[in-house]
């Protein structure tokens, strides 16, 4: 294994400030609009060490693209010479693939690219993403492992109803509407912060977009982009992490650049569950006390992101009495209770139903495994809180999200190391 594979995490007291990287689920997006045109596009606040961003910004360079990194957070995408619309990729994929097929129909009328890869939550097809392209105007097959689509006369404008509010869904018709010919709306989109971050950069680069609330988006499509210089929005994922931690292990932690109108919804379950938050100009501060136990159901911005349960599980693990978690929108994303129950956590799924019998974060160190992003980062929670070492396998998946996680956990005093 390489040194990024495995982590050691023993119990410790977290203490300090810490601040917040650009957001991975906004940044992928970025990237992918990037291929909208052949100007520059500049992103500040990047998260550049992410291991998803690190695969797309390889995928974009495939493509003929020139990207260029400037000081810890900062790239430049640029275009010298023709782009091909067809991925020829045999590494790792990712989900964002659906989008970079999207962006290339858009602009080009034709778009190859692997099927997509990622955390494996449940039952997460793409089948949507096929129907916004297809009512667009494209027509979509698979071609072995690849997907395609075509659309030799340029996309057209048309109304898009989602059966539901998916986010991937919401991003690859704003990434189309934004060059396809007419008038786009886009009905039932899930509008969140990664989306509006994703807008505001396309209105930066002369897309006609307008939002009205969660009920549509419309969209004008223009002939071409121009560049852009725009910064990402801090990772709220990261923020929720660092305060869990914060409770959890008894700490004292102040997150810098606190993202508090992202936020709101888990910020009062979590006050209700007995966090103690302060708020300051432009930060959290969270003292740890006890933890209560909780019953959260996930679903569409604002309410609680399905990212979020995995680390609400570490929470309730460190709580006196039954925490309740459902995710309907991902039923199957539970594994990860297993990999807790090493640590004796005890539990048990009851339907779309995760119930959660904590001890006061009684736990004891064992051999995990990260079965994918955010289970890994809820089992270094877990490990913060566990007597004795817990080794952590396949720990890389936690650096797709997180920048410097290891760093960061040393620097508000935990023992943790690669090994």
């Amino acid at each position: 294994m390489t040194n990024q594979e495995r982590l050691s995490v023993k119990k410790s007291t977290l203490r300090g400030a810490v601040e917040l990287s650009g957001a991975k689920n906004s940044a992928l997006r970025l990237l992918a609009a990037s291929i909208l045109t052949q100007e520059a596009v500049v992103l500040e606040n990047y998260p550049q060490p992410l291991l998803d961003a690190q695969v797309h910004v390889d995928m974009l360079n495939k493509l003929g693209k020139t990207t260029n990194f400037f000081g810890d957070s900062g790239v430049r995408i640029s275009e010298c010479s023709g782009l091909s619309s067809n991925l020829e990729w045999d590494g790792r994929s990712i989900r964002n693939t659906l989008l970079i097929l999207g962006a290339l129909t858009a602009r080009f009328g034709y778009g190859r690219v692997p099927l997509p890869g990622g955390c494996k939550l449940g039952e997460r097809k793409y089948d949507l993403h096929v129907y916004v392209l297809q009512t667009l105007g494209a027509r979509v097959w698979e071609e072995g492992e690849y997907l395609c689509a075509e659309a030799p006369g340029g996309l057209v404008g048309a109304e898009i109803f989602l059966p539901f509010r998916s986010t991937g869904a919401t991003e690859n018709a704003i990434l189309a509407g934004a060059l396809a010919r007419g008038l786009t709306r886009i009905w039932n989109p899930h509008v969140r912060p990664e989306i509006l971050d994703l807008i505001e950069l396309l209105r930066g680069m002369g897309a006609q977009i307008a939002v009205f609330g969660q009920q549509h988006i419309e969209i004008k499509g223009v002939e071409g982009l121009r560049g852009v210089q725009h910064r990402v929005i801090p990772d709220n994922m990261e923020a929720i992490t660092w305060l869990a931690a914060g409770a959890i292990t008894g700490g004292d932690v102040e997150i810098k650049n606190f993202p508090y109108g992202d936020l709101e919804v888990v910020l009062a379950h979590l006050r209700a569950a007995g966090a103690k938050l302060y708020r300051g100009e432009d930060s959290l501060i969270v003292r740890g006390e006890a933890c209560y136990p909780l019953e959260v159901s996930t679903g569409p911005h604002p309410g609680i992101n399905s990212d979020v349960q995995p680390i609400l599980a570490a929470w309730a693990a460190s709580a006196w009495g039954e925490s309740r978690i459902v995710d309907l929108r991902f039923p199957g994303r539970y594994g990860y209770a297993a990999e807790m129950g090493r640590m004796g956590l005890q539990y048990e799924v009851d339907g779309d139903m995760l119930k959660i019998h904590g001890n006061g974060g009684v736990l004891t160190g064992a051999q995990v495994r990260a079965i994918d992003l955010r289970a890994g980062a809820a089992l270094v929670l877990c490990g913060l809180m566990a007597d004795g070492e817990t080794i952590i396998d396949d720990a890389w998946q936690v650096s797709r999200g997180y920048v410097g996680f290891a760093d960061k956990l040393k620097a508000l005093g935990a023992d943790v190391a690669f090994v």
